[in-house]
């Protein structure tokens, strides 16, 4: 077993104290070290199977909750909730600012960010605002939405905050987002059988309370605006085209649009003249591919990725 480390750290808000946790291979140094960011409406410690295999073979493996999620919150009425202003910032500042203390504590040893679902929008944000700073970036369980669909959510959700508060949890622009996720798997046996085909995974999701919760308004927001920012060619221009890039996902992912948009934002990121960019999509697979019913494939795939680029 790794060993398993909690830690708090500030955040760029100047206002809240964000919990990390690091997991640490037993035999000595690390030969690397992983970044993880999570999705929306779940936390680190879902991470912990991944991050255990990982430690067992030779990696540092570092993540945090971020702002609005897990025990980052402290206070009921900060959950799903972002930042009074510029929230999409403040989370990827906050995961720059844990690169940068991760980098002190294990200098000269690669460094590779993994992001899913929400955590991919935001590390897809990252290599854009930190280039060259990363050995390589795994993107799991990401998307592409056209940007009518963009415009149409910012609208919606603005007139939510307008009405309702930035705080506010509104189901109209919840199920604008995940309402119809469900539908490819009918008759459905939960209300989150798109992240797996695993049952056990999914259970484990719906009975936790830190899991599946409406996020506010404001972070809808926030969200928009960042998938907006890293499908903007102009931005995708600044991102060192000689950083590896591992997509991967499951070809009934929602979230991915069934393949259509994963394979979209690979596209991109090859038309902005990234030259190491790699693609697996597998067959039959939903959201959660690392907790997938085939996940020893996954998680062996992205070891094997990220052992060729060290």
């Amino acid at each position: 077993m790794a060993q398993v480390q909690e830690f708090h750290f500030n955040s760029s808000t100047g206002k809240n104290s964000i919990r990390a946790l690091r997991w640490l291979p037993d035999d000595g140094a690390p030969k690397a070290v992983l970044q993880l960011s999570h999705g929306v409406a779940e936390y680190i410690d879902r991470y912990d199977e991944f991050a255990q295999f990982l430690a067992g073979n030779g990696f540092a493996v570092v993540g945090n909750d971020h702002l609005g999620h897990g025990k980052t919150v402290t206070d009921p009425a900060d959950k799903g909730f972002f930042a009074e202003e510029d929230g999409w910032k403040h989370v990827v500042a906050d995961m720059h600012k844990l690169h940068v203390m991760e980098r002190g504590r294990f200098p000269g040893v690669p460094y590779f960010l993994l992001g899913h679902s929400m955590g991919s929008f935001l590390a897809r944000t990252y290599l854009i605002d930190y280039p060259g700073e990363l050995s390589g970036c795994v993107v799991s369980g990401t998307g592409w939405q056209p940007k009518l669909t963009c415009e149409l959510g910012l609208l919606i959700a603005r007139n939510e905050a307008k009405k309702l508060g930035p705080r506010a949890k509104s189901d109209k622009v919840n199920n604008l987002f995940f309402g119809k996720y469900n539908d490819r798997f009918k008759p459905a046996r939960t209300t989150h059988d798109w992240l797996s085909r695993n049952t056990e995974n999914v259970d484990r999701y719906v009975a936790d309370p830190d899991c599946g919760f409406v996020p506010s308004v404001e972070l809808f927001i926030e969200m928009i605006g960042g998938m907006e920012y890293i499908e903007d060619p102009r931005n995708l221009a600044k991102m060192d085209k000689k950083t590896p890039v591992y997509f991967f996902s499951g070809s009934d992912d929602p979230v991915g649009s069934y393949g259509k948009g994963f394979r979209s934002a690979v596209a991109a990121f090859r038309r902005a003249g990234c030259t190491d960019v790699t693609e697996k999509l597998y067959e039959g697979g939903r959201h959660e591919m690392l907790n997938e019913t085939n996940r020893s494939e996954v998680r062996s795939d992205v070891l094997a990725w990220l052992t060729a680029h060290i």
